[in-house]
């Protein structure tokens, strides 16, 4: 059993599903990303062997009052396998980049998760009952003879033991030339968008074959990069309106409505940098390494290697608030908890 905390940290074994973690582990355990669903019923965590597993939260009971907080094995299954793209001699990993799980419709839960090139959507659903007295098939499920078939009967559900089943509904793939480092869904639910480091597409959930281009920074001449992307984020409530962050710490935030191709922003989100303080680190350490939007939708938190940032929509000069998370040192421990992560990989929560 685990606390919540704890599994808000990366680059550990899968959650500890060993009782002595750390003790025999390999580098495919890692866990790369991890995402609450929408109610924090449910906990995804992706790994870099392209496992995705799903932790259900226990509900409190009256002998363990404070045991809520504790995460349960839910279901596994493998997300990606890893693929070779013979046209470009390029190995394609079958790490988990990113999980975004939908808004819950029915009774069933959805969630996609990304590897470096291809985007899958997945039903997670349960089972805990099976039809019987079938008409034209025995109980192993094969055809009777027609012949045998003297009487007709009305098929019943039976408890079973609940089973979890875990199915793939979609796969996006071909879109994108360079790494997918984010996806988010949108507020209509019907389109999402993933982003790499010079693109963001806009897709339907429907719609496998095909995408929309709505930000391309790749210059003409590619020695004249000089930052790419590394987050992207739709607002959560208005439809038209998504955040990405680059490697140069700005955030750009764009709306839809203006143009097709969202090359102009709306507004640029840039702290000034201070002469005197500038180094040779100084743009490596101010890289965003992730975004999220507050769930009213007016403030931005951002994460990049020693600090998050509180960023208010209406000021673009500065953030509200800046906290430091870190110092000089390769690694730095966060509050409330045992294990030591990496400042790179730590995703921003919404507040």
């Amino acid at each position: 059993m685990l606390n919540p905390i704890q599994v808000l940290c990366s680059d550990i074994t899968t959650l500890s599903l060993e009782p002595e973690p750390f003790a025999s582990y390999t580098e495919a355990d890692i866990i790369s990303t991890v995402e609450f669903n929408h109610t924090g019923e449910l906990l995804a965590t992706g790994d870099k062997g392209g496992r995705v597993v799903i932790f259900q939260r226990e509900p409190e009971s009256k002998s363990e009052p404070f045991s809520q907080g504790e995460y349960n094995v839910y279901s596994t299954f493998q997300s990606h396998e890893p693929e070779f793209d013979y046209l470009k001699s390029l190995e394609i990993e079958e790490k988990i980049n990113k999980i975004r799980w939908l808004p819950q419709q029915n009774a069933a839960h959805f969630l996609l998760s990304t590897n470096d090139k291809t985007i899958k959507l997945w039903k997670v659903s349960e089972r805990d009952k099976r039809p019987e007295g079938y008409n034209l098939k025995d109980e192993e499920g094969r055809i009777k003879d027609m012949s045998t078939v003297t009487s007709l009967q009305v098929p019943v559900l039976m408890p079973m033991d609940l089973m979890v089943e875990v199915s793939p509904r979609r796969v996006f793939a071909n879109a994108h030339t360079y790494h997918v480092n984010s996806i988010s869904v949108n507020s209509d639910y019907e389109t999402y968008m993933s982003a790499d480091d010079l693109r963001i597409n806009l897709w339907h959930l429907d719609i496998t074959d095909r995408s929309f281009n709505i930000v391309d920074i790749k210059p003409t001449n590619m020695e004249d990069l000089t930052e790419v992307i590394t987050a992207a984020e739709f607002h959560p409530h208005h439809c038209n309106l998504f955040v990405y962050s680059s490697s140069k710490g700005t955030l750009r935030l764009c709306d839809m409505r203006e143009a097709a191709l969202c090359d102009k922003h709306s507004k640029l989100f840039e702290e000034p940098e201070d002469p005197s303080a500038r180094s040779f680190f100084s743009e490596i350490i101010s890289s965003v390494s992730d975004v999220k939007f507050s769930h009213s939708g007016r403030y931005l938190l951002t994460r990049d290697y020693l600090t998050a940032k509180v960023w208010d929509l209406n000021m673009e000069s500065k953030p509200l608030e800046t906290y430091q998370v870190g110092d000089s040192r390769p690694h730095v421990k966060i509050y409330k908890t045992s294990q030591w992560i990496s400042p790179l990989r730590l995703s921003c929560c919404g507040q």
